[in-house]
């Protein structure tokens, strides 16, 4: 599941056609976020897909667990899980780190809260345009936004067999965290190795 609801300019593909929402992220991108945030050895993917954020993380020395509603043969998965109706972190587990889909980004974002002091979730730039999420943006405990200064490259959903460039959308790591007190930071980050 591990994806944005994404699409090519200004127009975003039908959700018939996005169905699970699988938009793989790209290795830089969480490469980028190791340069920004200091992420503890133990973290919890939810939305894992087929495992791009899992891998990077654990090429790094990491203890990842992985989980996902779909199985998209993400080694050491455990599928079938869904995130929402999980009532409680795994053991000794302090960060989540995910690409959720969009279409239910800002419930991912309140249930990770509730149930991890920090975490990290790559979004499109436009989450911050919603009234609707403002518990999640709005009370606080948005720590960090860091934007990219480059589209992301190779942001497309799964099966998407037209052009492979950018995904002609702009994206940012949202960090969250319950012990942040002050205004949300903004941060203009690049993907490519400095």
């Amino acid at each position: 599941m591990a994806g944005l609801a994404s699409g090519t300019g200004n127009r975003r593909a039908p959700l018939a056609d996005r169905k699970d929402d699988l938009y793989e992220t790209p290795d830089v991108a969480v490469h980028a976020l190791l340069r920004q945030e200091d992420i503890p050895a133990l973290d919890w993917e939810p939305a894992c897909g087929p495992g791009a954020i899992v891998r990077v993380l654990r090429e790094t020395g990491r203890h990842v667990i992985a989980t996902d509603l779909v199985d998209y043969g993400c080694p050491g998965q455990a599928s079938g899980r869904d995130f929402l109706m999980e009532l409680s972190a795994p053991d000794g587990c302090e960060m989540i780190v995910t690409n959720p889909p969009f279409k239910l980004a800002g419930e991912f974002a309140a249930h990770a809260l509730h149930l991890v002091p920090r975490c990290a979730m790559l979004l499109r730039l436009a989450f911050l345009e919603s009234e609707k999420r403002r518990a999640v943006l709005d009370t606080g405990s948005l720590a960090r936004v860091h934007v990219f200064r480059k589209r992301l490259p190779m942001m497309h959903r799964h099966g998407w067999d037209g052009k492979h460039s950018n995904s002609g959308m702009a994206f940012a790591w949202f960090v969250w965290d319950r012990g942040h007190e002050g205004p949300t930071e903004l941060h203009r980050v690049s993907w490519e190795e400095a």
